[in-house]
């Protein structure tokens, strides 16, 4: 799961889709102004390199934390997905209950 949503991000020709958001005019100046200056060549570029940037922290939290690493590991070495998965729940619950 991991390694093939870091092989999917890494892909260079990934499809691209519209969308419509809704941001305040001095914000989207203000990222005008800023977006030659960081090297980017329009305000669009800066912004979805903001969104990827927020990802990647985010998807470090939710995805990348030692134990769901060591449970990728272990489903790749034959250990039953359901009963690796039953752990970590076992393990969230009880860190929930100690928090």
């Amino acid at each position: 799961m991991i390694n093939e949503r870091i092989k999917k991000r890494l892909k260079k020709d990934r499809p691209m889709t519209s969308i419509t958001l809704r941001v305040p005019k001095d914000v989207v100046e203000g990222l005008k102004e800023m977006a030659p200056e960081l090297g980017f060549a329009g305000y669009q570029p800066l912004i979805r390199a903001y969104i990827s940037e927020g990802m990647r922290r985010d998807e470090k939290k939710l995805y990348f934390t030692p134990a769901k690493r060591m449970a990728e590991a272990l489903k790749a070495r034959g250990v039953d997905p359901a009963l690796v998965d039953q752990v970590l729940i076992e393990a969230s619950d009880s860190q929930q209950a100690v928090d």
